[in-house]
């Protein structure tokens, strides 16, 4: 059976060893080591990784009580130096350890209780058993989590039989086959059953950030930063900040009201925008009712789209039985809509839009199609023209 370093000392980085198993499989080779630091995937925790003998290490797990490490190609000899890759290891140990701190207060201040725990690479989450947390709660929890890795509280592991669970005063009793339980307790906080790495005292995680929440299935998902994530979060956000705040000229404490203002002064424009572009489609539409054939009205518009002239369409069609069939050299699309003809434009584009490579739709009223290239777009518009006028 393998000495399991990880437990005995997770702060273990190099050491000597020897392979005790090798099994070919289909994507390379499963070993087992004498003694291993390298932690397999379990408890929400993500598996460590590093080399043995120089060879990356792609996965560790568990197998029937034993640790197998996948590798791509055997090492040289049996005995081996493993390395392992601390810089993921410390961070799996500072967001697990946050999580039990940040897990074990919110029960203490709120009765509220975790559920669920992801530790992920770029995301670190619990569920809680609520379905919303106030911006007040955010904010209280996040200081006393805080200030209790100021405390620097030690964190100790040890094992306990099945039997004698009930002498311990658990944060959550487990549902558990094994008959010798882990347990990892931060002094005078909590006390859980928990088989994951953890820091030796709770000043070591720095700091911990909550970072947002999201609904989730009537529970709360938690979204947080411990230690050197925690650290790397605050250092992109000023980043972006101090960005902004020479984008704008302002100082950073300025920064969220001089985008409210440009919001306010943006709504301002585009409602003047929308005003010149109704009292621009009243004179064109005046324009092209002059070029009206009875009620059919044809229009090729080079240097607009069709979403430039929505209020010019909307204008034209106020007028009772008129057709219009509008074409957009910019965009290649045609657009056929009336307000009273006996056409179906929906139909009638399905019905040609074959024939051109052209793609679209809609319905009785309205149809808009895009092309491939201004050839098919122009004979699909003379086949219209055809079907709607005869000429």
């Amino acid at each position: 059976m393998t000495e399991r370093l990880y437990y005995s000392n997770p702060y273990t980085k190099t050491w000597e060893t020897e392979v005790t198993e090798t099994r070919a499989l289909s994507n390379g080779y499963a070993l087992t080591l004498k003694q291993t630091a390298f932690y397999p995937e379990g408890g929400g925790q993500p598996s460590d990784y590093g080399t043995i003998a120089g060879i990356e290490i792609k996965d560790v797990y568990e197998e029937n009580g034993e640790v197998y490490h996948l590798i791509e190609t055997l090492p040289a000899h049996t005995n081996v130096t493993c390395e392992i890759d601390w810089n993921r290891r410390f961070d799996h140990m500072q967001q697990h350890s946050g999580q039990h701190l940040l897990s074990a207060l919110l029960i203490d201040t709120y009765d509220i209780h975790t559920v669920s725990f992801h530790l992920g690479s770029e995301a670190v989450s619990i569920d809680l058993n609520v379905p919303q947390l106030s911006h007040e709660q955010l904010l209280h929890v996040e200081e006393i989590v805080n200030d209790a890795i100021y405390s620097n509280r030690h964190i100790k592991t040890y094992e306990v039989k099945k039997e004698d669970l009930h002498t311990l005063a658990l944060r959550k009793v487990p549902e558990l086959e094994d008959e010798i339980v882990r347990i990892v307790e931060i002094e005078g906080i909590d006390v859980s059953a928990c088989c994951g790495t953890h820091v030796n005292q709770i000043g070591e995680l720095g700091l911990i950030k909550l970072t947002k929440t999201e609904k989730q299935r009537g529970n709360t998902r938690l979204f947080f930063k411990c230690g050197m994530r925690a650290l790397a979060d605050y250092q992109q956000s000023q980043e972006i900040v101090a960005e902004l705040s020479n984008k704008f000229s302002t100082s950073r404490e300025l920064v969220v009201a001089r985008i409210k203002k440009l919001e306010t002064e943006q709504k301002e424009l585009q409602k003047q925008l929308e005003e010149l572009k109704n009292e621009n489609a009243a004179y064109l539409a005046s324009e092209l009712e002059a070029k009206k054939e009875g009620s059919f009205l044809y229009h090729h518009f080079e240097n607009r789209t069709l979403k430039d002239v929505q209020a010019l369409t909307k204008q034209l069609l106020q007028t009772p039985d008129t057709t219009l069939l509008f074409a957009f050299s910019s965009d290649q699309k045609v657009l056929l809509a009336h307000s009273g003809s006996e056409v179906k434009c929906g139909e009638l584009y399905k019905e040609l839009l074959p024939l051109y490579d052209g793609k679209g739709g809609g319905g009785p009223k309205q149809a808009q199609a895009s092309f491939s290239s201004s050839e098919n777009m122009n004979a699909f518009i003379s086949a219209v023209k055809e079907k709607i006028t005869g000429a």
